[in-house]
């Protein structure tokens, strides 16, 4: 008989299952995929259908008028910052130069310039802070301010007007022939600003 001692069963066979299979399902919820939204294949045809394209001489017109508006203020703009002024400064400067008294409301410039009153009132406090002109209260807005233009604004602006002047000749008017200033005009009394 053999003296060799009796082996024990393999400890592959005595280990435990694998741990990956005790493992207790997640608990993270599972993510359902979003649902998209439904979309019609025919939206977009329709929304073009339903869309008051421009022709393509109205196109053309628009583009023209953009040209021109871009061009004109972006030179006038460059000679009055030349001059350390911007074109809202010319405007406040030139608007109250021919008031009585060279004094507004704030409401009334703000609705000369298409300006809210807030944001005319920030200006107005940064060119008061320049000396160009003064507020006042006005008793009869408890929300506004008169505006009027200083000695030092009123310097500004003489001194400015030539140069500005000479900027609008060169960049538009003399650009122009007494028929296309004709038809400016025209369509100016026609494109008024939308009521507030």
């Amino acid at each position: 008989m053999s003296t060799k001692p009796e082996a024990k069963p393999s400890t592959m066979r005595e280990a435990k299952p694998s741990t990956m299979r005790e493992t207790k399902p997640s608990t993270m919820p599972e993510t359902k995929p979003v649902a998209k939204p439904e979309t019609r294949p025919e939206t977009m045809r329709e929304t073009r259908a339903e869309t008051n394209w421009l022709s393509p001489d109205e196109e053309s017109a628009w583009r023209a008028f953009r040209r021109v508006l871009v061009a004109v203020e972006t030179g006038t703009a460059r000679d009055l910052a030349a001059i350390g002024l911007s074109e809202a400064d010319y405007e406040v400067l030139s608007t109250l130069s021919e008031r009585p008294g060279n004094t507004s409301t704030l409401g009334e410039q703000a609705d000369k310039m298409g300006w809210s009153r807030s944001r005319l009132s920030r200006h107005a406090t940064r060119m008061e802070a320049r000396g160009l002109l003064r507020r006042a209260p006005d008793p009869d807005d408890g929300r506004g301010c008169f505006l009027t233009l200083t000695r030092q604004g009123l310097d500004t602006l003489a001194d400015a007007a030539p140069k500005h002047l000479e900027s609008v000749r060169r960049h538009f008017i003399d650009l122009l022939g007494a028929e296309d200033l004709a038809a400016i005009e025209r369509i100016a009394s026609k494109v008024r600003p939308a009521p507030q």
